[in-house]
């Protein structure tokens, strides 16, 4: 999983691209999804955003997913699990101080979002995670 994480982050752009076709979609599903029941329909997405997000991005699930402002490389694959920016620990040829076999997701993170269209969201600062969100579809939150 880890080459596909790393080939996720050399084409951010596109996939920038693709996500943005897919919550048009999801934005225009609105209407189903409240005379399903947001409730009801949780588990299936939920099911189905693990899936792709777990094979894509190494996703873990977390809820509160910032894939479109860290250059599609997601903070939670960070040892410390950090959500706004690298720890003093980077080494300088760009790995992990934690784990040395893999590069610094905020080295990845930075050189994917130079690579999307607003070059700038990487700056925002992150609010802390919410554990309440752990485990939830980030896809219905943005419906």
């Amino acid at each position: 999983m880890y080459a596909v994480r790393q080939w996720s982050v050399r084409n951010s752009r596109k996939l920038e691209w693709l996500y943005q076709c897919f919550e048009g979609i999801l934005i225009a599903l609105h209407p189903f999804w409240l005379w399903i029941g947001y409730s009801r329909i949780e588990k299936p997405i939920r099911a189905v955003e693990k899936s792709v997000k777990r094979v894509m991005f190494d996703c873990q699930m977390c809820g509160s997913c910032v894939l479109s402002q860290t250059g599609m490389s997601c903070p939670m694959n960070c040892p410390k699990e950090l959500r706004n920016g690298p720890c003093g620990g980077v080494r300088s040829d760009g790995y992990c101080e934690v784990d040395s076999t893999m590069r610094c997701v905020w080295v990845d993170a930075w050189e994917g979002s130079q690579r999307m269209r607003d070059q700038t969201r990487i700056a925002r600062v992150q609010p802390p995670l919410a554990q309440g969100q752990r485990g939830r579809s980030s896809w219905l939150r943005e419906v």
